[in-house]
């Protein structure tokens, strides 16, 4: 797999021996916690708007995340913010890109280095994109991608971290001896459901398709970027900690062709979007944070979010569900991962009103049109 690791490499100005694949980008992050060492007692700060998986990985090994609050203008964390929360049990500081919008990294890595405190770049939706003219990923000790579905480009499920700090690269290695190979049975069922999603996914087909796919994954019948204890619980899944197949390697590569036309498509659109909702008086993104944003999804706040999405579904309008809860997806009882919502209210007001628009739409008329004729239920 080394040519697909030169080809990701080349996108970060890296070195192929930097990069680390993994079935699933939850699995890097998990590696990058381990070989640093990070286990019972310590404490990792992650955003109180991220994805359930984040949280889990912090879990398993023992550790505890200790969450923090988000800015309104970019859901990101915050420098002021973090520094609230940082003890001496601090060992990690996880920075998060969220819908491809990168901010106050460099801040928070000097910051870290100061106190000792390793930094990890939650890049999950940020590959492709870049963060004050350097790639995103590239400025803390370390960083970890995403591959799966509707992330920068696709394996079907799957993840890479790249390693900046090389004093652990002797033990991340060691680590990495632990994964389990994917069975056959895997990548059998990854590889017709590639094929499925290329020739039968359109507008048309999404709705279905998606709550199909998403029904099945949770039931363990296919192979799922969410499935199971995932999502549910805070106990490690049997085989959880799994290596990169060769079924998502060839995926990869044929991504990695299409990667820059899609970000100039993605830009182009999230632009047109964010454009029309600042001329209607909606929640946008701010001009000063475009240079630092690949908008691989265009955020936009809604009234009543079921109503929101049943009108997009019936005018085959794709929308994106990620962080439509503090730790996506549990909607309540957070106490197993040691969250009180209550504590963070930017996080959770955002996350109660979150949809992500579809900026990969080869008709963003159309689209246009839908918030046109739903403006009274956005934000």
């Amino acid at each position: 797999m080394e040519k697909f690791k030169a080809e990701i490499a080349k996108k970060l100005n890296a070195n192929a021996s930097q990069i680390s694949l993994y079935w699933k980008g939850r699995v890097g992050f998990y590696a990058l916690l381990k070989a640093n060492g990070i286990g019972k007692g310590d404490e990792v700060i992650i955003p109180a708007f991220t994805c359930v998986v984040v949280p889990n990985a912090i879990i398993y090994l023992g550790a505890k995340p200790v969450y923090v609050d988000v800015n309104k203008d970019t859901f990101n964390t915050t420098l002021n913010h973090i520094k609230e929360k940082v003890t001496t049990k601090t060992k990690c500081i996880v920075i998060q890109n969220t819908f491809g919008l990168s901010s106050e990294i460099e801040e928070i890595v000097e910051f870290a280095k100061e106190k000792e405190i390793v930094t990890i770049e939650d890049c999950t939706h940020g590959f492709g994109g870049s963060y004050n003219g350097k790639p995103n990923g590239v400025f803390a000790d370390a960083s970890f991608f995403s591959t799966q579905w509707n992330k920068p480009f696709s394996t079907g499920i799957g993840g890479f971290v790249f390693l900046k700090d090389k004093t652990i690269s002797q033990q991340l290695s060691l680590v990495n001896e632990e994964l389990a190979l994917p069975s056959f049975k895997e990548k059998l069922m990854l590889g017709i459901l590639i094929k499925a999603r290329k020739f039968l996914l359109n507008p048309t087909t999404y709705w279905t398709l998606l709550k199909t796919y998403r029904f099945l994954s949770k039931k363990g019948i296919v192979v799922g970027s969410s499935s199971g204890e995932e999502i549910t619980s805070v106990i490690m899944p049997k085989n959880y900690f799994k290596a990169f197949s060769k079924t998502q390697e060839k995926e990869g590569l044929r991504g990695l062709k299409k990667l820059d036309d899609l970000l100039e498509t993605r830009r182009k659109n999230g632009l047109l979007f964010n454009q029309f909702l600042k001329n209607n008086g909606k929640t946008y993104v701010k001009e000063e944070l475009y240079k630092n944003h690949s908008f691989l999804k265009l955020p936009v706040l809604v009234k009543d979010r079921e109503v929101f999405k049943f009108r997009a579904e019936k005018a085959s309008i794709n929308l994106g569900d990620w962080f439509v809860s503090m730790i996506h997806p549990i909607t309540k009882d957070f106490s197993n991962w040691e969250l009180d919502d209550k504590e963070f209210p930017i996080a959770k007001e955002v996350s109660e009103k979150i949809l992500n628009l579809d900026t990969d739409t080869k008709n963003p008329e159309k689209v246009i049109t839908f918030l046109q004729e739903n403006l009274n239920e956005i934000v």
